[in-house]
């Protein structure tokens, strides 16, 4: 059975803003079904800056992913960008060592490895197939309004940015990185202290409406609020933003010729074996080879049950936990330190989690630690 999925990306003003991706199923109520890798039967996210090219690349590379098996794959999407990308121009571009004809850096280039590692490794074709934007196509408006929504939210803070490893990559690589919100677990993605798999948790919804893609609220596709699943996702919504708006038409219209057809497919360069090309190995970041734990601590005069000195509340507490009266207050120190990252900005970095403590307290209330494990909410 074919699957039909409608992908898009968008960034809002120019040159430089907030950018969303989105996918959808075609077929309503299609999460957890063969081919269909996913909870709900559409997903998005986006950033707080970035270009529509970005979203455009992520959205694909996500739908790839949502959607393994061997099942016949269609991607329908209007960005004639992301087709040539995955089709096309990629085949030159690993020739000449992810060089452009101008002897440049291909811009990008993490999104569209992983996009040619998910392709080369799926067993069932992947067709992509061009859709004129804005024309009354019910799965391009869909995801039109779900990519620019989530684009939107990120620009007043309502959700916090939400992309692959490869597109925060893409995006930390680009000329767009200065004041760009990553969040927590974002971070933690790229330092590989967790998988995809846990970063993804919690995402995708089913919208509920018997496949009608037209006119649908979005804005609650993936709501934080809801999402408890997800390490991490309790304090992100507290910190600040920062970038400008915008979106680099100058760059969606460099690349893209006009197209002399509407459709391509990547069969000649699927391994049905189901193994990636040696050159592509190292550009794909879904299969972990297992959990790492997160950063422990190391000893310090007074504890605390997180690192801003607030009490955790009641209300996000493991189900085996109860309120004991006590409050705890003072510096921990983490190890290793965010400073140890290659991703380091140096700013805080939100954190939520608890601190198994064994010991004994003090007649002045004072206990020492030493490496008690910090535990990341799931």
């Amino acid at each position: 059975m074919t699957i039909t999925v409608s992908t898009d990306g968008s960034a809002l003003g120019n040159p430089n803003g907030p950018m969303g991706w989105a996918w959808a199923d075609h077929e309503a109520h299609a999460g957890g079904r063969p081919g269909h890798e996913h909870g709900g039967d559409c997903d998005a996210g986006g950033a707080t800056n970035g270009t529509n090219q970005i979203g455009e690349l992520c959205a694909v590379l996500e739908a790839l992913r949502s959607h393994p098996g061997a099942e016949p794959l269609v991607i329908e999407t209007d960005s004639q960008y992301a087709i040539n990308c995955s089709t096309k121009w990629v085949h030159g571009w690993k020739k000449n060592g992810w060089k452009n004809a101008q002897k440049k850096p291909v811009k990008n280039a993490a999104l569209i490895k992983a996009i040619d590692a998910e392709l080369s490794r799926r067993a069932g074709s992947v067709k992509f197939v061009w859709v004129k934007g804005h024309a009354g196509n019910a799965g391009n408006e869909k995801v039109d309004e779900l990519a620019r929504t989530y684009a939107g939210d990120c620009r007043s803070g309502v959700r916090d940015g939400y992309l692959p490893k490869e597109g925060w990559e893409s995006l930390l690589a680009s000329e767009y990185a200065k004041g760009t919100d990553v969040p927590a677990d974002a971070r933690m993605l790229m330092d590989g202290l967790i998988s995809a798999k846990d970063y993804h948790l919690g995402r995708g919804e089913d919208t509920g409406d018997g496949g009608d893609v037209i006119g649908r609220d979005e804005r609650a596709v993936r709501s934080d609020v809801e999402d408890f699943s997800a390490p991490l996702r309790s304090g992100r919504n507290d910190s600040k933003r920062a970038g400008g708006f915008g979106r680099n038409d100058s760059e969606q219209s460099v690349d893209v010729p006009s197209p002399t057809v509407i459709s391509s497919e990547r069969s000649e360069s699927r391994n049905l074996s189901g193994t990636s090309t040696p050159s592509l190995s190292s550009a794909h970041s879904t299969e972990p080879s297992s959990q790492q734990p997160p950063a422990t601590q190391s000893a310090s005069s007074q504890p605390s049950a997180a690192p801003s000195s607030q009490s955790v509340a009641q209300s996000s507490l493991p189900q085996q936990s109860r309120p004991s009266g006590l409050a705890v207050s003072g510096t921990l120190r983490f190890t290793p330190p965010p400073s140890s990252s290659p991703t380091y900005d140096g700013q805080p970095r939100m954190i939520s989690g608890y601190v198994m403590i064994d010991g004994y307290v003090n007649g002045d209330g004072t206990i020492t630690i030493d490496s008690a494990p910090f535990l990341v909410r799931q």
